[in-house]
């Protein structure tokens, strides 16, 4: 019998999309927008709007506009995420996916609110005592200090207040419109694959899935088909490309960034400095991995690493684990770690917070996402009884815990980094991964594991590498032209030769994958590759730190994700001792990864 997996459970934000409630709640985000702009017009909010005159003023103008941004945040992130549930467990729901538009459209207004208040708050800060005076003050203003000051920050980045209305209204039929095309093309792209005889119409993202086939000729035959149906669609994905990189390169020039690079790295919190330090332990890290790369050829009876061998199994593990074994496990794992984790996940896996069956309509991959009008969170997974699914299982509750320990926190005050959103899933998947590790007595069952732990580190240390590279060189060069398909697949290919060097067979890498990885179509959020190594050695770090002290850290451990929303990574990984900015802090990151390298190729 085919064992049931759960879906999860929405029932207790709205009833439906059909129902009063949820009819109402598209309404309420009308009227929680209309009173941030009734406010701001009645205190003539906006850039070079009059600063109040005394700092209990100030505070209290501020103040106020964070109560009415914290409650419009708090209903809209719901609102959204319940639609978002909906279109993403079934593509087929045009009711949803119409709502979701219909929010977004609506949202653009509170682009246009934090740009006023942005700009006033730039114009606020010029009077320093007042305004240090003002975030002193109890209150609202004192609670969100470092939002302030990081918003007074980033006003020196604003063009004008029409200027950015401007660019808000339109990027809904410009960078975004080119986002969603890609989004489009990418997701209806099918193809023609043969396998025993049977010709088969596969959805790419079905086809990708075969790179873990154990059969290379499948692996080999799908590589080819996925290149193939990428060279037909690259002309439209390359105007896509070219359309958002280029936006996103006019306004940051026209907002005085120094480039695109500057503002990943104000959204992410950290400094060129930092950024530089971790690169550099990276690229000397990336030998041991080519070592990794050959180590698994010859255990695939090859001289040379082939791109579709990148993802194929090695070792042998344990027969696929069923949907309460893995509950049972993950949840003595956490229990071993924390008490309160084990009675968190408990609570996700009684209350059906997991959607965890692959289905028709649902989409691939998984992800965590925060209800904060009912202090929970849904975790969405296609489950495949795997070691892989185990540990992205983990992975995301690691985000849902994430969100608990931030329960209590207003919305502004949570709104945490992506370099620092990895830190509870990486502790979660390494927890979950030294388990396995230590159960196993079989060394090709260890093989096994310890390829599941090295293909996602290489995923994250060297192609990651290969993509900021490549970003870098999209944006210099699209500042002086427009790039061919055929730029756009050397610039690839060279990044690719820059990291996987001799680990790979260099006559077969992937010219596309620039065409099929949304995260470079995202004009918002420019260079959304290296924020994933930071998570990764960050979180390895923090478990090295927690086997110093044992249960001391758990305390400073939950602190760090309760406040990862009120200051800089720096800062609040120096309460570990851990100072990010210098090389020492990722190279002895990265040497637990090595070590495991070394496990690898001794097996």
């Amino acid at each position: 019998m085919t064992e049931k997996l759960p879906h999860w459970d929405l029932s207790n934000v709205y009833p439906g999309l059909d129902s009063p409630e949820f009819r109402e709640g598209m309404a309420q985000l009308g009227r929680l927008l209309d009173t941030v702009d009734a406010y701001l017009e009645s205190h003539q909010v906006g850039p070079g709007g009059p600063v109040p005159a005394t700092a209990e003023a100030l505070a209290g103008t501020a103040g106020g506009y964070l109560e009415g941004m914290n409650a419009m945040l708090r209903h809209s992130q719901t609102l959204r995420n319940y639609v978002w549930a909906e279109v993403s467990t079934n593509s087929y729901n045009q009711q949803a996916r119409r709502s979701l538009s219909e929010i977004d459209a609506m949202l653009v207004r509170s682009l246009r609110q934090q740009v006023l208040f942005r700009g006033w708050l730039g114009t606020a800060a010029g009077e320093r005592e007042r305004f240090e005076a003002a975030l002193a003050l109890p209150g609202p203003a004192h609670d969100h200090r470092f939002y302030l000051q990081e918003e007074a920050e980033q006003s020196r980045y604003m063009m004008s207040e029409a200027e950015e209305t401007l660019a808000a209204e339109l990027s809904l039929s410009g960078a975004k419109a080119w986002q969603n095309l890609q989004g489009v093309v990418a997701s209806q792209l099918k193809v023609a694959f043969r396998r025993e005889d049977e010709v088969q119409e596969l959805p790419i993202t079905v086809l990708q899935n075969l790179r873990n086939d154990p059969d290379e000729e499948v692996r080999r035959q799908a590589y080819e088909v996925e290149v193939a149906a990428w060279e037909r669609v690259r002309e439209p994905l390359a105007a896509c490309l070219n359309g958002v990189k280029g936006a996103v390169g006019t306004l940051d020039r026209r907002r005085g960034r120094e480039d695109s690079l500057h503002q990943s790295l104000d959204q992410e919190r950290i400094d060129r400095q930092t950024l530089e330090a971790m690169l550099g332990a990276m690229r000397d890290s990336l030998p041991a991995f080519r070592r990794y790369f050959r180590r698994k050829a010859s255990l695939l009876g090859k001289e040379a690493l082939l791109w579709w061998d990148l993802y194929a199994p090695v070792g042998r593990s344990a027969e696929k684990l069923s949907w309460q074994q893995v509950q049972d496990f993950v949840l003595e794992q956490f229990a071993s770690f924390s008490p309160e984790l084990e009675v968190f996940g408990r609570r996700a896996f009684d209350e059906r917070w997991i959607d965890a069956e692959p289905r028709d309509g649902k989409r691939g991959g998984a992800f965590c996402m925060p209800l904060p009008a009912v202090d929970e969170s849904r975790v969405f997974a296609n489950f495949d009884g795997t070691l892989d699914g185990v540990m992205t299982l983990a992975h995301e509750l690691g985000h849902a815990y994430h969100n608990e320990c931030q329960a209590g926190k207003t919305m502004l005050q949570r709104q945490r980094p992506m370099t620092l959103a990895e830190t509870a899933s990486i502790m979660n998947e390494t927890i979950v991964t030294n388990a396995m590790l230590a159960r196993s007595s079989d060394p090709q069952e260890k093989l096994a594991i310890l390829e599941a732990f090295l293909v996602n580190s290489s995923q994250v240390i060297v192609d990651i590498y290969s993509r900021f590279l490549f970003e870098q060189e999209v944006f210099r060069r699209r500042a002086e032209a427009e790039l061919s398909a055929d730029d756009l697949c050397a610039i690839m290919l060279s990044a690719q030769r820059a990291t996987y060097g001799d680990g790979l067979d260099g006559a077969h890498l992937h010219p596309y994958m620039w065409a099929w990885k949304p995260h470079y179509y995202i004009p918002v959020r420019s260079y959304y590759n290296y924020p994933y190594a930071f998570g990764l050695l960050f979180g390895l770090g923090l478990y090295r730190v927690y086997q110093e002290r044992g249960e001391a850290f758990l305390p400073q451990y939950r602190q760090l994700l309760r406040e990862s929303g009120e200051g800089s990574a720096a800062d609040l990984a120096a309460r570990f001792g851990i100072d990010i900015t210098t090389r020492p802090f990722w190279e002895g990151s990265l040497r637990i990864v090595e070590e495991r390298i070394e496990e690898f190729c001794a097996l």
